[in-house]
């Protein structure tokens, strides 16, 4: 079968409004964290986010999106597809064709309207324009109208590997004949909901996050969106082509709601299937944009996981030191930022890093290089055990 092609690429995040901005924000070793200041909560000035400075009133603007009921994190999604749909130079026949297919992975959909959904729900009548966007799947549901797809249409939601998942999908769905092209990715706004609902785990960072450091003492919330494009490489010939899509694996190890196991076996399941569908062997990757949320269970069981799986762990990072976890999003945003790296041969830095993980004493790449390499893996590991790798290899 004809390879699966990334053919065009978009996001959003705290780092920039676009891939262009993103891009110089990542080579510049930017950090996207700060105080939280579109809408207020408990935590606003105590807490750090990967908040992304545009408001709904802008987003709307630029998007020219009169309807009330739109809620930010569909303006968030619209505003990256399409991005990605511009740079793969999709007509629109193509886009509204039977063989093209739209797969979005989120986890708080229209829920990111904490307060109008708590009184919707206790009130009689008079609901809010936005009672209709509450379901996650509502997002996907807009995207779909605004570009009149008919083809597949899906929404995911595995938590933190919501995207990767969706990627996976709609790779599958290239590959056994359903899709000629999917418009893949993942969309998640900062929520009430969602602040409140970490912060009762007690895994919410006071200061900015330290993805693999000894003393990191939990994650950053984040929002953005991420949008790739994927072709088969026979439809695509006259088209740039960032990457290939080379391994995927969902695996998942079963052991605990909001916790991996010890020895990480769900990543290792992962990482390990998505070496053996693209036929590499692990000293093949050349870099790794690793999960990395700063939480204490993550990464000392990825660490533990990498070293099960590489001998010598290539050069690896965690951009969520940059942007935040931006949950069902983080994967699709990462994914891009992989292909970036890839597609430019550059590796990116972790920031905040002092001291190791003493059961494991691996050290993240600290600074912007340079570097020729053929095969890029990032993971994604949600609540529930759900965990995914994918491989991205250079065209």
């Amino acid at each position: 079968m004809s390879r699966i092609v990334v053919t065009g690429i978009g996001a959003i995040s705290s780092l920039g409004n676009n891939i262009s901005e993103n891009h110089t924000s990542l080579i510049n070793s930017k950090c996207g964290l700060s105080s939280l200041d579109n809408f207020k909560t408990n935590y606003s000035d105590t807490l750090k986010f990967g908040e992304i400075k545009l408001e709904n009133i802008k987003l709307k603007e630029i998007l020219n999106i009169k309807d009330e009921s739109v809620t930010r994190t569909s303006l968030l999604g619209l505003n990256v597809i399409k991005e990605a749909i511009e740079d793969s130079s999709l007509s629109k026949n193509e886009i509204s064709s039977y063989d093209t297919a739209l797969i979005v992975g989120n986890t708080v959909g229209g829920m990111c309207l904490t307060d109008e959904l708590y009184s919707d729900a206790n009130s009689v009548s008079n609901p809010s324009p936005y009672l209709s966007s509450y379901d996650c799947g509502s997002v996907t549901l807009f995207l779909q109208k605004q570009y009149a797809i008919k083809g597949v249409c899906n929404t995911i939601n595995t938590a933190c590997s919501s995207s990767a998942n969706a990627i996976i999908y709609g790779a599958r769905l290239i590959k056994n004949g359903f899709a000629k092209r999917v418009i893949v990715g993942g969309i998640d706004s900062l929520a009430k909901f969602t602040i409140n609902g970490f912060n009762s785990l007690g895994i919410l960072a006071p200061q900015n996050c330290k993805p693999f450091d000894k003393d990191r003492n939990g994650l950053n919330l984040g929002e953005g969106a991420g949008f790739l494009v994927l072709e088969k490489e026979s439809d695509a010939i006259n088209k740039k082509h960032y990457a290939v899509l080379s391994g995927y694996c969902n695996a998942n190890d079963a052991f605990h709601a909001s916790a991996l196991s010890e020895n990480g076996e769900g990543p290792f399941l992962a990482m390990n299937g998505a070496l053996n569908l693209a036929h590499l062997l692990p000293q093949q990757i050349g870099y790794i944009n690793c999960h990395g949320t700063g939480t204490e269970n993550n990464d000392e069981v990825e660490s533990k996981a990498l070293l099960r799986v590489f001998k010598n762990v290539p050069p690896f990072a965690s951009t969520k030191s940059k942007t935040g976890h931006t949950l069902g999003a983080s994967a699709a945003i990462e994914a891009v930022y992989s292909v970036l790296a890839l597609y430019n041969q550059e590796i990116y830095p972790s920031l905040n890093f002092c001291t190791p993980i003493e059961s494991t004493m691996l050290i993240p790449n600290l600074e912007y290089q340079k570097k020729s390499f053929e095969h890029v893996l990032t993971n994604s590991f949600g609540f529930g055990g759900n965990c995914s790798s994918l491989i991205f290899s250079k065209f």
